[in-house]
């Protein structure tokens, strides 16, 4: 009898080391093919950007002189405002795009009391030329052609109109829509 356990114990032994090996080459296939699908799909990254875009043509149009709200009107509310400096405004402009350095412009306006003193930052460039960079990223598929030939369109001819006279089209009748009011009536 405990020659046939021994037997029994080696057997199973060795069908269960068979089945590690078994699994053990299903998964490095697996995995085999798990790479091969994580090559083809890949994420979508987008770009991050944060803060105010100041163009060239915002900056050129500043002058010594003006108030803190023409300033504002012109540039937007600044990013970076402090208490401990009081008299000077931030705007910090930064885009990451995927597979690129991050870019970053500055400008800083000083005031003297409410009144526009000097400013200073980083060279800004026009709102076209920054529109073009938008769409200077490379596209990695064939865009397709969205204009039908001739030939492609003879094989859908276009329905034949009836010629209607302004007598012959009925009148539709005028329904006026009374709509519940927006709030609810007071208490």
């Amino acid at each position: 009898m405990p020659a046939k356990a021994h037997r029994s114990a080696r057997l199973g032994v060795t069908l269960f080391i068979g089945a590690c090996l078994t699994a053990v080459a299903g998964c490095s296939s697996l995995d085999s093919a798990s790479n091969r699908l994580a090559s083809v799909v890949t994420p979508y990254r987008l770009d991050v950007v944060q803060g105010n875009f100041v163009s060239r043509e915002q900056v050129e149009a500043l002058a010594p002189g003006m108030s803190r709200q023409q300033v504002r009107d012109i540039l937007g509310t600044p990013l970076v405002t402090s208490l401990f400096h009081a008299e000077r405004w931030e705007y910090v402009f930064t885009i990451k795009r995927p597979g690129e350095d991050i870019q970053t412009r500055k400008l800083t306006v000083f005031f003297q009391g409410d009144l526009l003193q000097r400013f200073e930052g980083d060279p800004m460039p026009s709102e076209t030329e920054f529109v073009a960079t938008l769409g200077s990223r490379s596209t990695k598929g064939k865009v397709p052609v969205l204009e039908a030939t001739d030939a492609q369109l003879a094989r859908f001819p276009a329905p034949e109109r009836a010629a209607r006279t302004p007598a012959a089209v009925p009148a539709q009748p005028v329904t006026t829509t009374s709509y519940p009011p927006l709030e609810a009536p007071a208490r």
